[in-house]
């Protein structure tokens, strides 16, 4: 399945679960309704702010928008069948590692982040029940922290929860290449 109409299939059930019109949703999370219409059919590409927009919305991390339920405990999740998404504003590249699953209190993302790229998720209500830890691979980043910033190299590490904005800015000439795990404070690594 294509990972657009994945996230337009997981939107759809998430906003139904919480018994939420489009209406509803719009109004939470400072989205027009008709996007998130375009979205839920498919036939729109929307930016990484837009869905964190939508996800703090519903009341959920990023993340859970781009999850995928295996029906089977498979220790093996082969790379084509790790979902990847584009963001198609800043053009970064996030791959989920891990499936949605009970057996898996943590979720790895692989992230590959352009040159001069930047994505600034603004939403103020983030969820304090998360934290995520992130690991520069390779190249450099500068990340926002609410008020704090941080100037990221090769080996790096930071970790923060997300109970307030975030920024990522790649000022360099090269890409960054970093793993995000995010997990529920009842779960830290």
């Amino acid at each position: 399945m294509d990972i657009n109409a994945r996230i337009a299939a997981r939107l759809g059930a998430l906003r139904r679960q919480r018994v939420l019109s489009l209406e509803a949703l719009a109004q939470r999370c400072e989205v027009i309704r008709s996007m998130i219409s375009l979205i839920e059919r498919g036939e729109s590409s929307p930016t990484a702010v837009v869905l964190e927009k939508l996800a703090c919305g519903l009341g959920l991390p990023l993340n859970a928008l781009f999850e995928v339920t295996l029906t089977d405990s498979a220790p093996l999740v082969r790379r084509e069948d790790q979902p990847q998404w584009q963001d198609p504003q800043s053009g970064y590249l996030r791959r989920n590692l891990t499936p949605d699953n009970a057996y898996f209190p943590v979720q790895m993302i692989e992230v590959t982040f352009p040159a001069g790229a930047s994505v600034a998720y603004e939403t103020g209500q983030r969820d304090p029940g998360i934290h995520q830890q992130i690991w520069l691979l390779a190249g450099s980043i500068q990340i926002r922290v609410g008020e704090q910033a941080y100037s990221l190299q090769q080996g790096d590490r930071l970790g923060f929860d997300l109970d307030s904005t975030t920024a990522f800015h790649n000022p360099h000439p090269e890409p960054a290449r970093y793993l995000v795990l995010l997990s529920s404070k009842g779960h830290l690594p």
